[in-house]
């Protein structure tokens, strides 16, 4: 047993450089001093309310400082967070808080971009276990706006800006992650506080992160999120770095801020990168950009190669690609820091952490050459305690042996860096013959007129699934549906090219910016 909390690392801040910015937004400087005192005003307030160590507490906000100040006032009581994302609906506000035993709420009162208020009051008085709820007002001094609600700062008025933090052990659980249910309702991943300190202090091996020169991140990646809550929150304060939030991606808003406050560190998704080089025009001084950035890495979905090789030539940057899950904390692996880049592929294991490919059906490693493809399984301090309450999933997600299937199909190569080939439920099978649809995605993106694809399998009487893509031209770019379809016939084999192809204005994505597939047909 190890006594530690993962609040450490915002305390360590504290002590250390209390003047330093700890978060920017708009015209606000919140200084580490300041974080960590309303983090003990919000943990004094939950204990006084009888919240005990272990216990739950839910939290939904965008990328705002009350988003990290209710996180570590909730660890700093000892207790457990419950991030849900901004756009759940009643119903699943209340599915969550019920499924989590959460015995609070904080919940964001919500704007005409950014939705949550009445939702989340209304999932709260669903909910069977729940016994308080705090309105998070965007103005500090307002009143609360839903009839009932006490709001966070009327709560913690009263609350001495001092606290000890309640003593945990590092095995115990810190934050309860709920995954985004594709298949299912969403379970709960248990990870414990070591496994986000030490998946965020992967940052000085894998990103080159230094607490003599710490680095400015922009927080876009929502942080109710693993990503974007482990390497761009926790990640920052873990070396003494500054966190300048945008609650809601905006390519254009994006670049302005990486100018205005010189950002060393971007960490996005795929989608965002592509939407950073199209907002590019002749009023962004790329120069300044490229002198600010350190390092931009990229995670959540495969990153195609074409954004790769165009965002390094644009912005001088080599973009790192890692890979992760929910269940994992969530990185598991990264390009290597100080090597040149493979584009397409998603690095080595980091610290701490090993994989290996499986057989997709049972747990017996793939032998083969670099070409074999398995399931991707992952073993490490990273992986999660298991799914809350479910001793079944977690039994079929981790072996006795403390690996943890994926459910990602990729290969190795002769040094031992991974490639995803395609998540398993992806998997197209045409005429039995097996189709990845990412490498069908990677092929359409070198077509001159196309900016993005998505494929996917539909129903077929004679070959089972036929393989369909959709696609976004580029700005200016003219072609036709049929002129796709010809040019694929020709650049890929017989029984991969897309038969069907619809060229649309945009795709359906995640809050996290992931394309959902599951919304195609």
């Amino acid at each position: 047993m190890t006594a530690y909390n993962l609040s450490a690392l915002l305390e360590r801040g504290a002590s250390e450089h209390p003047e330093r910015d700890a978060i920017v937004i708009g015209e606000t400087r919140l200084t580490y001093a300041q974080v960590d005192a309303l983090a003990n005003q919000v943990a004094g307030l939950l204990v006084e309310r009888g919240i005990r160590p272990g216990d739950k507490v839910a939290l939904t906000s965008p990328n705002t400082p009350y988003f990290t100040i209710v996180y570590f006032g909730i660890l700093k009581a000892g207790a457990a967070v419950v991030p849900l994302n901004v756009l759940l609906k009643a119903r699943e506000v209340a599915y969550h808080l019920t499924d989590s035993e959460a015995k609070a709420f904080f919940c964001f009162e919500g704007t005409p971009e950014l939705p949550t208020g009445t939702d989340g009051w209304a999932g709260f008085e669903a909910a069977e276990s729940c016994e308080h709820f705090f309105l998070i007002t965007a103005d500090p001094f307002a009143a609360s706006s839903i009839e009932g609600a006490e709001t966070l700062f009327g709560a913690i008025g009263q609350q001495p800006p001092q606290f000890e933090t309640v003593a945990t052990d590092e095995d115990d659980t810190a934050v309860l992650l709920y995954t985004s249910g594709t298949t299912g309702q969403p379970k709960g991943a248990e990870l414990r506080h070591r496994n986000l300190r030490d998946n965020a202090l992967i940052g000085e091996s894998a990103f080159g992160a230094s607490r003599e020169n710490p680095d400015t991140f922009l927080a876009v990646l929502p942080l109710f999120h693993a990503f974007g809550q482990t390497v761009v929150q926790n990640g920052a304060l873990a070396y003494g770095g500054t966190i300048v939030m945008l609650p809601r991606f905006e390519a254009a808003a994006a670049l302005a801020l990486m100018l205005k406050e010189k950002v060393s560190f971007f960490a996005g998704v795929p989608t965002m990168y592509w939407g950073l080089l199209g907002a590019l025009d002749e009023s962004i001084d790329v120069s300044q950009l490229k002198a600010n950035l350190r390092a931009a890495v990229s995670g959540g979905s495969a990153l195609p190669v074409e954004i790769h090789k165009e965002f390094q030539a644009r912005f001088g940057v080599t973009i790192m690609e890692g890979y992760g899950l929910s269940e994992t904390s969530p990185v598991a692996s990264f390009s290597v820091w100080g090597e040149p880049a493979r584009p397409g592929s998603i690095g080595k294991p980091v610290v701490g952490c090993e994989m290996e490919l499986i057989d997709p059906q049972g747990w017996d490693p793939i032998v083969g050459d670099e070409h074999a493809v398995g399931e991707i399984a992952i073993r490490g301090t990273n992986v999660m305690k298991g799914y809350y309450k479910r001793p079944d999933a977690t039994a079929a997600a981790i072996s006795p042996e403390g690996w943890f299937r994926s459910g990602d199909l990729g290969r190795r190569d002769a040094d031992g860096w991974y490639y995803i080939v395609d998540r398993t439920k992806d998997l197209i099978i045409r005429g039995g013959y097996n189709v990845y649809p990412r490498e069908i995605e990677e092929v359409l993106m070198t077509h001159p007129a196309v900016s993005l694809s998505a494929v996917i399998g539909v129903p077929s009487e004679v070959h089972g699934e036929e393989i369909k893509a959709y696609v976004i031209l580029k700005p200016g770019a003219t072609a036709t549906a049929e002129e796709i379809v010809a040019w694929s016939k020709e650049n890929m084999a017989n029984y991969k090219y897309p038969r069907v192809v619809q060229i649309v204005p945009s795709l359906p994505m995640t809050a996290t910016g992931k394309i959902l597939k599951r919304e195609l047909s």
